[in-house]
């Protein structure tokens, strides 16, 4: 069994001014409390919640006696999170500063501090005793509701001063059991794609990564060039304009539709996927031969660990299994003949050295994760017995399996599953 969770956001209506100025006097008492607690931990090298509590609640309840206690366990927990993820940058050497800024902040709740007061509202205890607000629902809200999860005993909730709101981020969670796995779905992420290896066939998805990391590559190029010549390098202006622009939102939209995909294809047939073993930063090893700025920049900005997790996320709530396998030499090597496979110079076909084949880099990659998970994972899919590839010479062969069927995005974006996909009557290409 393994625990999912899921965050739901949601809002509250404009609360009256003065049960508004109870929240706001409690965010600033916490941030208070975050800010002592962050320098203090950051200067002793303190990153363990345990350690910091220890060190520092007796303080804490000393400085904020009208606060409930639990508040001081909440704050070492904020706190020891944003000094662990300081204390990694500052050893890797991206850190700017000797301390971290405290920009925003979310009051953190345990079981201690807030409780569920009906289906739409909530109870959070403050300085003031406990309160209770009443929150706008939505249709995500209610599928979590009506399916079977439940709330966990964490909450955080923010203020949006502009609206006199709070933004109440509700934490649902569900035991989900892992099925043993008939079969193997195999993925291999690229740049501008995302190939499948389904029963024996290869669909590639295209994601066209590169356009949109270019489009607004140079729009946020020309952006600064107009505001850095009309007010200065750091001008409001232009910081207001770049937060306009929808590149993550995009990203993410692509990320985990690729992912409901993938992950609802191997739960109708029972299947485990398959996933290339990538190092933490992927695109450190990528780039250090490239000279090219722009190239450079593509391949930070294509995220493959990105739809990893998101892949990995969505498996877990439907119950996947993920297997991750040792990727090297996956797009290089014959999965008939193991012979070295040539390529022409950028092309993503190439001929394999001994039997002659004709291969497409991203299919033939399928195959090889395919072929090292099901012969060494000990998983409890059938053996491959004999190959289904006959290796025909014929370039590009129906049995050889090398050329995949493309889908191009307007059309599998638009559906949730592969097969109301490929049921699609607008056709989709199959070349290149």
């Amino acid at each position: 069994m393994a625990r999912v969770a899921r965050t739901v956001v949601v809002e509250t209506p404009p609360l009256p001014r003065k049960l508004f100025r109870v929240f706001v006097e409690l965010e600033g008492m916490y941030r208070n409390m975050v800010e002592q607690l962050t320098l203090y931990a950051v200067r002793e090298g303190v990153s363990s919640f345990t350690k910091l509590k220890a060190l520092k609640y007796r303080e804490l309840r000393g400085l904020y006696q009208h606060l409930p206690s639990h508040y001081a366990y909440t704050a070492c927990q904020d706190a020891s999170a944003r000094v662990r993820g300081f204390l990694r940058l500052k050893r890797l050497g991206l850190a700017k500063k000797e301390y971290p800024e405290i920009r925003k902040v979310s009051i953190w709740l345990d079981d201690h501090l807030w409780k569920p007061g009906g289906l739409t509202s909530i109870k959070i205890a403050t300085h003031e005793g406990w309160v209770t607000v009443e929150f706008n629902s939505h249709r995500q809200y209610w599928r979590y509701i009506n399916r079977g999860w439940r709330l966990a005993s964490e909450a955080r909730v923010k203020l949006d001063k502009r609206n006199r709101q709070l933004i109440i981020n509700l934490m649902f969670v569900k035991e989900v059991g892992m099925y043993e796995p008939k079969g193997h779905l195999s993925v291999d992420v690229n740049e501008n794609n995302v190939t499948i290896l389904v029963d024996g066939t290869a669909y590639l998805l295209k994601t066209d990564i590169e356009k949109l990391v270019l489009g607004y590559y140079y729009r946020r190029k020309r952006i600064q060039e107009k505001y850095d010549k009309l007010y200065d390098v750091r001008s409001g202006a232009k910081r207001k304009v770049m937060r306009r622009l929808k590149e993550r939102k995009k990203k993410n939209d692509i990320r985990w539709k690729t992912a409901n995909i993938i992950v609802r294809a191997a739960y109708e047939r029972q299947y485990a996927i398959v996933l290339e073993k990538l190092d933490r930063r992927p695109a450190n090893n990528m780039i250090k031969r490239i000279r090219d700025e722009q190239l450079r920049h593509r391949i930070y900005q294509a995220s493959f660990r990105g739809i990893q997790k998101a892949i990995d996320e969505v498996a877990r709530k439907y119950g996947v299994p993920v297997v991750y396998v040792n990727p090297k030499n996956t797009s290089k090597t014959c999965p008939i003949h193991n012979a070295p496979i040539n390529y022409g110079n950028g092309s993503r076909i190439g001929r394999c050295s001994r039997g002659g084949e004709l291969w497409h880099r991203d299919v033939v990659a399928c195959w090889n994760l395919l072929f090292k998970t099901r012969l060494g994972d000990g998983s409890n899919a059938p053996s491959l017995g004999a190959s289904p590839l006959d290796g025909s010479p014929v370039p590009l062969g129906s049995t050889a399996a090398g050329e995949p069927t493309v889908i191009a995005r307007d059309l599998w974006a638009r559906w949730k599953s592969l097969e109301a996909t490929l049921n699609n009557p607008k056709k989709h290409g199959t070349t290149l």
